[in-house]
């Protein structure tokens, strides 16, 4: 379902297809793996592969985003294409999630 890429300190996971009902608990889970690893203090997810995200796929990025927060830890989304950032923008939540326009940005954070 996914690739994860291992930066120093950067874990990158790329979903792809559907972020839905149907896979958001395995999803939240691979994430919040990712996410509690020693040495590890960004997360990102790249969604330039994901061609449909759902309210359940919403809650997990915002459940791993809480505990990235609670954790002192970095949590970013990136490539997200212009079908999925309008759901970001529709729901407001472009203003909770630090998104950015690609992974080679990452070296500047």
């Amino acid at each position: 379902m996914q690739a994860v890429l291992n930066y120093p300190k950067i874990t990158v996971i790329r979903p792809q297809g559907c972020l839905n009902a149907a896979n958001a608990l395995e999803f939240e889970r691979d994430m919040t793996t990712a996410l509690v690893q020693n040495g590890i203090s960004i997360l990102v997810v790249d969604l330039v592969a994901v061609e449909l995200l759902d309210s359940a796929g919403l809650m997990a990025l915002l459940s791993t985003h809480k505990l990235a927060l609670s954790l002192g830890r970095g949590f970013r989304l990136c490539a997200v294409n212009p079908s999925i950032r309008i759901i970001f923008e529709l729901t407001q939540l472009d203003r909770v999630f630090e998104i950015l326009d690609a992974e080679v940005e990452l070296a500047a954070t």
